[in-house]
């Protein structure tokens, strides 16, 4: 499956935001220069930008916090606008309750790159089954564990002693267990992504 492998430090710096693309110790170094642009002279003071740009940052910035390709952002846009409820809550909503996600926001794993390994190695469970696709989408009740061959990894054993994320108020997580559970589907109060989802509406609304 294809997927981004260049430099996360550009990614970050387009969109003038930490997006979480590496460990929490790694995404402050001061070589990713977040008050920077990439590109040779960068943008040009006093540029307004336009409507469209402001939609496509939305965009460009959501799908990149969650490590989508643009086909799977698309895709999961337009199962969202089938959902009753107001569209941009629903697309954040599934996109926090991808099983990718879940890992991260436990703080087993460092980062949605990291989470997305684990799972498709095998090393995730959802209610004592093996999940091997990331973009699987859990829900209320389920029980998220972390396979018994790898609970004494040092990569997985280090996140939990030293990761300090707030874990949000849907999930219920239980480190010595290596367990969490949904208690609930996130609301948008409970999701801490700097994107104005309602951008991302108006652009593929066109």
């Amino acid at each position: 499956m294809a997927r981004y492998t260049g430099p996360k430090c550009k990614l970050a710096r387009r969109e003038g935001t930490d997006l979480f693309l590496k460990s929490a110790r790694r995404s402050l170094d001061s070589k990713c220069k977040l008050d920077s642009k990439p590109g040779q002279h960068g943008v040009k003071s006093g540029m307004r930008q336009s409507d469209y740009g402001n939609q496509l940052r939305e965009k460009q910035k959501a799908r990149r916090i969650y490590g989508l390709l643009e086909r799977q952002f698309r895709n999961l846009y337009q199962q969202a606008s089938r959902e009753p409820g107001i569209t941009g809550e629903t697309l954040l909503r599934m996109l926090e309750q991808r099983i990718d996600n879940v890992v991260f926001r436990t703080n087993f794993a460092a980062s949605r790159n990291q989470a997305r390994q684990f799972v498709r190695h095998g090393h995730v469970l959802v209610n004592g089954k093996r999940v091997t696709i990331p973009s699987y989408r859990v829900r209320p009740g389920d029980v998220i564990t972390i396979g018994p061959k790898v609970k004494d990894n040092i990569i997985i054993r280090h996140n939990i002693d030293t990761i300090d994320r707030a874990v949000p108020a849907w999930l219920d997580v239980s480190a010595d267990r290596f367990e969490a559970t949904v208690r609930d589907v996130p609301l948008r109060e409970q999701i801490d992504v700097p994107v104005r989802e309602q951008l991302i509406v108006e652009l593929y609304s066109k």
